[in-house]
This record gives structure tokens, C-alpha cells and sequence, in this order.
């Protein structure tokens, strides 16, 4: 089917007459004829507005296999190439670098795992050289720091040294510090805190699989394939659930520094979350949706031309 006998058919589909279409092109009603009749070609600005009227894709307008793209004039043919390639070339840069910067956040994701494990093996050798001998003096692997709290400011001494600390977001921090210190023994603040890493590298653990899911999503887009595959579905998933975990995660060990310091820290399950995970799982089943509705296609997303 060529040009003219879809136009005349999808015109038809809509009910328009030749003179009504021709109006809202902004053509007379002899250029659709000519068009219909295959006598003469639309410029590409007003195949795209055909098509916009018709809802329907360029391919689908000239001929469904483009198998008659060669009949069509030079202007009009230049123009669906260098449309086509202009899609190409921009979803292909979007998905080239999303697939960077998920490879590089698989990175980062395993310096921080690595830098986390090794703090958790650090801080009970450091935490049981520091002690409460009374309330008012802290010893550090044996030295002996005095502090004295006021209401505006906290007063450090150390050896010959005296500071004064009055900065009200360091003042906050130290004696939520103190707090701790003073309230629970060593082993349990040890214990927490370990707890807490623990949270942290498995949220770590998540993000690492969340990215290399995105990463290999990507590399596939970006690979002459369409989205809308078996596999780019199963990598949406998955990242969706990793990523609703991590989201889950640091809500909890929010909780658990909340009974360490006995302070309400407005750490909770939010709506935010609730919209990031619809989001996510949306995302997902717009995917599964897309390649159930192609899975007799054979089209590519690219041309086989690099």
C-alpha cells in the first residue's frame, strides 16, 4: 500500500473530507487530492502534522514496510532520514550515558562497601578505649578529658588545654554524644552502631545490584534494541525492588539511632517514599506492558547502520 492509499484510507477512518483535512494542514483541497492520487508528495512539515491528526507513525503513513521509500522525492526522503537519525542519535546518547553513570555508581558503591566493612572492624578496638570514668570526665585510650555542659556552651578540657565550644550545631551534636555516653555502656553502643553499618552495607549491597541492573537495561537500549524486551522488563523490575528496599532500609536504622540517643529524630516511613515506590513499580509494569504489546515486532530501535 502506497502513500496516497493510506492517507485516503486513514482519512476516511476519521470521517474528513478532502477539504476538511486540506484546512487543518493549512493546503488546499487539490494538494490533498494530489497527495491521495500519488501525483505529488507533502513536504516532511506536513507529513508530521498528518500524522499528528492521525495519531499514527511516519512508517505507518508512507507504507508499513517502507518498502516504497525510494518512490518518494529526494526532499521527502532526506528529511525522514535525517528525522529518523535524529530520534537515533538522541536516545542513543540519553542511554549511552545513563549507562556511564550507572557503571560509575557501581563503582563508588563498591569503595563505600569496602570503606564501611572496614570501619565496622575498626570501631570496636576503637570503642573500648573510651570510657565514662564519672560524669564530667571521658578517658580515650587512658587520656583523661573533662567536659563541663552549660546552657549555651560546653567547656573541653584536655591536658593544659581548654576549649569552648558555643557553635550551636557542633554544641547539639557533642552532647547528644555525651548523652550516649553517659546512658549506655560500651558494649551497647558498640552494638547499635554496628548494627546500623550492618543496614548501611546491605543498602550498599542493593544499590551495587540496583545499578548493575540499570547499567546492563541501558547497554541494551543503547545496543539496537528495543526497551520493550523480556529482559530490559526484568531489569526494570529488579531494580525497582532493589531500590524500594533501599528506601526501606534507612528508615530502620533511623529507628535504631533514635533508641540509642533517645531522641526523636523525625525519621519515618513518609509519602515521599510511597510515591517513589508506585513510581518505581509503575515503571516497571510500563515496560512489561510495552513488550507485550510488541512481541510480534520485529522491529529494531536503530538502523543497522552505526
Amino acid at each position: 500500500m502506497k502513500f496516497g492509499e493510506n492517507l485516503k484510507k486513514l482519512r476516511k477512518s476519521k470521517k474528513l473530507s478532502q477539504e476538511s483535512l486540506a484546512e487543518k494542514i493549512g493546503v488546499s483541497r487539490q494538494s490533498v487530492s494530489k497527495w491521495e492520487c500519488g501525483d505529488t508528495y507533502p513536504e516532511m512539515d506536513n507529513i508530521l502534522l498528518l500524522c499528528n491528526i492521525f495519531h499514527c507513525k511516519i512508517n505507518e503513513l508512507v507504507h508499513e514496510e517502507l518498502t516504497d521509500i525510494d518512490n518518494l522525492d529526494k526532499e521527502v526522503k532526506s528529511n525522514i532520514v535525517k528525522f529518523k537519525k535524529e530520534k537515533q542519535k538522541q536516545m542513543r546518547g540519553l542511554s549511552k550515558t545513563l549507562y556511564i553513570i550507572s557503571r560509575f555508581a557501581k563503582i563508588i558503591s563498591i569503595i563505600g562497601l569496602v570503606c564501611t566493612i572496614i570501619t565496622m572492624i575498626i570501631i570496636p578496638f576503637f570503642s573500648s578505649n573510651i570510657k565514662v570514668t564519672e560524669i564530667g570526665k571521658i578517658e580515650i585510650f587512658n587520656e583523661k578529658i573533662e567536659y563541663k555542659r552549660e546552657d549555651d556552651r560546653l567547656i573541653i578540657k584536655y591536658k593544659d588545654h581548654e576549649e569552648i565550644i558555643n557553635d550551636y550545631k557542633n554544641l547539639v551534636s557533642l552532647n547528644k554524644l555525651i548523652n550516649s555516653l553517659e546512658n549506655n555502656s560500651i558494649i551497647k553502643i558498640v552494638g547499635f552502631v554496628e548494627t546500623i553499618f550492618v543496614f548501611l552495607v546491605i543498602t550498599l549491597v542493593f544499590f551495587y545490584l540496583a545499578m548493575t541492573h540499570l547499567e546492563k537495561l541501558f547497554i541494551n537500549i543503547y545496543q539496537n534494541e528495543t526497551p520493550f524486551t523480556l529482559e530490559n522488563v526484568n531489569h526494570i523490575k529488579k531494580t525497582a525492588i532493589f531500590m524500594i528496599i533501599m528506601t526501606i532500609l534507612p528508615n530502620i536504622s533511623g529507628v535504631i539511632m533514635e533508641y540509642l540517643i533517645n531522641e526523636n529524630l523525625g525519621i519515618g516511613f513518609e509519602l515521599l517514599d510511597l510515591i517513589y515506590i508506585l513510581f518505581l513499580f509503575s515503571m516497571a509494569y510500563i515496560f512489561e506492558y510495552g513488550y507485550e504489546i510488541q512481541l510480534d515486532s520485529k522491529g529494531k530501535m536503530y538502523d543497522d547502520e552505526k
